[in-house]
């Protein structure tokens, strides 16, 4: 069994270890720590993807260059693009 706790290192608390004893019980388990990027920080961190970004959120503002289709389309090119 694999479980994935995402949280701030605030809320590590004695609580939070209990539960994942009363989870695994007597069962040896591992527990690795990484750090989590912040995914906006991440992609506005390019100066030409930040732009391109900027742009796509004053376009859907704008309401212009937008792709635009019905649940019927919709739901035909997912079927064509399943079964390719």
């Amino acid at each position: 069994m694999e479980t994935v706790f995402k949280l701030k290192a605030k809320e590590l608390d004695k609580s939070f270890i209990d539960s994942v004893r009363n989870l695994y019980k007597d069962h040896e388990i591992e527990i690795s720590i990484k750090q989590v990027q912040d995914e906006t920080e991440y992609l506005l961190k390019s100066p030409e993807n930040k732009r391109h970004l900027l742009e796509a959120i004053n376009d859907i503002k704008k309401n212009k260059n937008l792709i635009r289709f019905t649940s019927q389309e919709f739901e035909e090119l997912t079927e064509k693009l399943l079964n390719v």
